[in-house]
């Protein structure tokens, strides 16, 4: 499971996400912790990185036998655990540096476990800096309550529900961000 958000926008953005997903990716399917891919994709993506550019990356590894997630979370925003019985969890804010400004660092890594029915949620900050036309910004605390909402929902109804509390709260203001949003539900 991974999730980015690379700083900037316009073409030089997408080409550096594109080169940091493939970078990623092609450690990834070396098999190793998620913090070793981190720390290795970090010392790769560094090398690239031209005007301070960087990206924010939340990389877990789900265990389907035991609903354990370890993951890396490297600068990217705290996914939340929505429990089965509603309520909402969010995973210990990161310590790590984020990707591409520096090689040399190591990541520490975390565990969370996914229960039957509870649901990761992860996120760009493009949802919780939503702002509405008075430049106010939707939050995590409006975050935590649209995921309380739908605890027994499939992941693209939890999904569904975000993006259209978001598009409420925001009113017509002009989306200042892009958003991407990700769930994975554990089913047994």
């Amino acid at each position: 499971v991974v999730i980015a958000d690379v700083s900037g926008k316009g073409i030089p953005a997408a080409i550096f996400m594109a080169v940091s997903r493939t970078v990623i990716r092609t450690t990834a399917i070396q098999g190793m912790s998620p913090g070793a891919c981190i720390a290795r994709s970090n010392s790769r993506i560094s090398k690239e990185s031209s005007n301070g550019m960087f990206v924010t990356v939340f990389y877990g590894i789900y265990n389907v036998k035991t609903g354990e997630i370890s993951y890396c979370n490297a600068g990217h925003n705290s996914p939340f655990i929505l429990k089965e019985n509603g309520k909402v969890e969010e995973l210990p804010m990161s310590t790590n540096l984020i990707v591409g400004i520096m090689d040399g660092f190591e990541f520490e890594e975390g565990r969370c476990q996914l229960e039957p029915g509870d649901t990761l949620f992860t996120y760009t900050d493009g949802v919780s800096e939503a702002m509405d036309v008075n430049l106010e910004m939707f939050g995590e605390d409006r975050m935590k309550a649209s995921l309380a909402k739908v605890p027994q929902h499939t992941c693209q109804q939890i999904i569904d529900t975000m993006k259209a509390d978001v598009a409420d709260y925001t009113k017509g203001a002009e989306q200042s961000d892009d958003i991407t949003m990700l769930a994975l539900k554990r089913l047994s």
